[in-house]
């Protein structure tokens, strides 16, 4: 019987192959699934104490969101927003206009809300740390938010996967020069400093 020679050329090539191959592979498996924030879907929305006994709430109805995750590669991930501030929706004309003055957001001169990530942890299940940095009124501070995602699963109605983000935390207004206020009679303040936030996005894989 008659040995079969295997030449070294392609041994090489065949092992170069199978090199690339999987390289391509972990890349493909790694690497950040874009997605664009469905607002028909989502709110970015906030709620403050008002005469210290009720609450008041109100949404930002125009943003955008730049959101990457791929859970085994969260060093790519990103959750940055950016919210056009004269879009602020609190369901009354007088205080909407109010709240955009230079007493609160001054929106002419400061327009935008931006949260840009610097670094996304998992700390159990679906939960993560997301830290960024957050700037309004020309005020940038390092925050960490707790961010819930869900998902992905696929979208019934055709389409990429969809995404489900979701984030509650407190601000204080103070922090940021959204500083007007008024002492009420019973020597309380008109309106509370803190500030709860909440964040609901649905998130679609472009």
């Amino acid at each position: 019987m008659k040995s079969r020679v295997v030449y070294p050329g392609f041994i090489l090539s065949m092992v170069l192959g199978a090199v690339v191959g999987f390289a391509a592979a972990a890349t493909q498996a790694q690497a950040a699934v874009a997605y664009e924030v469905d607002k028909v879907h989502s709110t970015v929305g906030f709620t403050i104490s008002h005469l210290m006994v009720s609450k008041v709430t109100g949404t930002f109805n125009d943003y955008e969101g730049k959101v990457q995750f791929n859970p085994n590669d969260l060093a790519t991930a990103k959750f940055d927003f950016t919210i056009q501030v004269q879009s602020i929706d609190t369901r009354n004309g007088d205080r909407d206009k109010h709240l955009k003055s230079a007493e609160f957001f001054d929106a002419i001169t400061y327009p935008q809300i931006v949260f840009k990530t610097k670094k996304v942890q998992l700390k159990s299940g679906n939960e993560y740390l997301v830290t960024g940095d957050l700037t309004m009124k020309d005020v940038t501070k390092e925050v960490e938010l707790p961010v819930t995602v869900s998902g992905p699963v696929p979208n019934p109605m055709g389409g990429g996967a969809v995404l489900g983000i979701e984030s509650h935390f407190t601000l204080n207004r103070q922090d940021y020069g959204v500083s007007w206020n008024k002492v009420i009679d019973n020597g309380g303040l008109m309106i509370g400093n803190d500030v709860q936030a909440s964040v609901l996005i649905e998130a679609h894989a472009k």
